[in-house]
């Protein structure tokens, strides 16, 4: 089964054409490594979660804005090096979450982008990661995480 079918098998639908919400460009690759820029949980543009973690939001509904923002790399990776089947290895995730006072699971947050991701790709998913507090993000998004990952030839 394709990473694409994985996708939809999972209930989602692989973005098309995001859009950079300033001056820069959403991927960028460097001999066989793809840099996505970081993405909030928007579908068609639009976010779908909004607040802090914590105190607006539920850990479950933070994990779930960390899932969507990873689908949204997903579809820059998609966009930028031609298909998801040229995904090697995912080596960094790196996620950053608007955290309300007292909120230190920051961590388990990012699962949800992680767990995702280890559902299209099996172990190759497996990445180094980091997972940041902090205070605000672009549009009061929750969450935002971008992506490094190697590309077969």
């Amino acid at each position: 089964m394709t990473a694409e079918e994985k996708i939809r098998e999972l209930g989602y639908e692989l973005p098309a054409g995001i859009r950079p919400q300033g001056a820069y460009t959403p991927g960028v690759i460097c001999g066989n490594i793809l840099y996505t820029a970081g993405q909030t949980p928007r579908k068609d543009g639009v976010l779908q979660y909004t607040g802090k973690a914590g105190t607006d939001l539920t850990l479950e509904e933070t994990q779930a804005a960390a899932r969507l923002c990873a689908l949204n790399c997903l579809g820059i990776i998609h966009s930028v090096a031609g298909s998801l089947e040229r995904v090697k290895k995912i080596v960094k995730v790196t996620g950053f979450i608007a955290s309300g006072e007292g909120f230190t699971a920051q961590p388990k947050a990012l699962d949800g982008a992680s767990l995702f991701l280890k559902e299209v790709f099996g172990d190759k998913a497996v990445a180094a990661r980091s997972a940041v507090g902090v205070y605000s993000l672009p549009g009061n998004a929750p969450v935002e995480v971008e992506m490094i990952v190697e590309l077969e030839d």
